[in-house]
């Protein structure tokens, strides 16, 4: 996927019947399908449901079996509740009648009320001061592991720019934080709130588990470790423009028994807090042979 249409033309699902949708998928690198496209194709259908021009502002996730790229997923959509300022829905996402991944998403009419949120975090270098992720590829494809440089070969609608970078060939434990600022190739202008949530959705899936093995870094990698998203939940606060680089702000809590947790938090680059995501996953370490 190059850019923008690329990416809705995955996200924007073909309806099949009343509540019932089915969405292709496109490889990310991964041999099953990416978590982040499920998670946004779901919101798609959830929303697709929605007739009183409420918007999203929770979900809550499991990841049940590994995606195949090769079969359509269907999406059955039940509607929970339609009351007087929330909705509610519920998602199953199938391959071959095989529940693969759940969702339940609710859906909130405008209100007036109080008004905080965190601050944005301190000493973050501008993107434009940063190397991305299509930089590294093309100032060092010839010295890169084969295994980074086959991730970073491929073409994606979302550019990233990590704040630091770590040195691929030095096995170090750093602090279980990490800050990515993304901006999605492509005009974005037009897009409806809808929408832009489930893009960032997408977007949230990237990076965020790598961070619950930053404590971790001298002995254990994607090499040696079975990885898979279990849960992901999200919070949608704001509305937001696409059009400019956002900041994703991630730390692991903890790690133990095989799973690690990583929470973080989506800013416009002006410092607005627009979503919060959670994640769980397996980091299980492979046994040597």
């Amino acid at each position: 996927m190059e850019n923008i249409e690329d990416l809705l033309s995955i996200l924007v699902l073909e309806q099949t019947q009343e509540n019932t949708f089915l969405g292709k998928s496109k490889t990310v690198g991964s041999p099953n399908v990416f978590g982040g496209q499920v998670l946004a194709q779901s919101l798609n259908a959830a929303s697709r449901t929605i007739h009183n021009k409420r918007i999203l502002h929770s979900m809550h996730s499991y990841f049940l079996e590994a995606g195949n790229l090769e079969i359509p997923i269907t999406y059955e959509v039940t509607v929970m509740r339609d009351g007087g300022s929330f909705s509610v829905r519920r998602v199953t996402a199938l391959q071959n009648e095989t529940v693969i991944f759940i969702l339940s998403a609710s859906f909130h009419k405008k209100e007036k009320g109080h008004d905080h949120q965190i601050n944005f975090p301190e000493d973050i270098k501008q993107p434009e001061e940063l190397m991305g992720w299509d930089d590294m590829y093309e100032n060092y494809m010839d010295v890169l592991p084969d295994r980074l440089k086959s991730f970073l070969e491929i073409s994606r609608p979302v550019e990233f720019k990590p704040t630091q970078l770590q040195n691929p060939f030095e096995k170090v434990d750093l602090p279980p934080i990490s800050h990515v600022w993304f901006k999605v190739k492509g005009d974005t202008s037009k897009l409806d709130m809808s929408i832009k949530q489930q893009i960032i959705t997408y977007i949230s899936d990237y990076n965020i588990l790598a961070v619950a093995l930053h404590r971790h870094g001298s002995t254990a990698h994607w090499g040696n470790t079975q990885t898979a998203s279990l849960d992901h939940s999200m919070w949608y606060y704001r509305d937001f423009d696409l059009e400019d680089w956002m900041l994703y702000s991630m730390e692991s809590p903890s790690t133990s028994n095989a799973r690690g947790f990583v929470r973080g938090n989506i800013f416009t680059r002006d410092g607005k807090l627009v979503a919060s995501v959670a994640q769980e996953g397996l980091l299980r370490p492979k046994n040597k042979s």
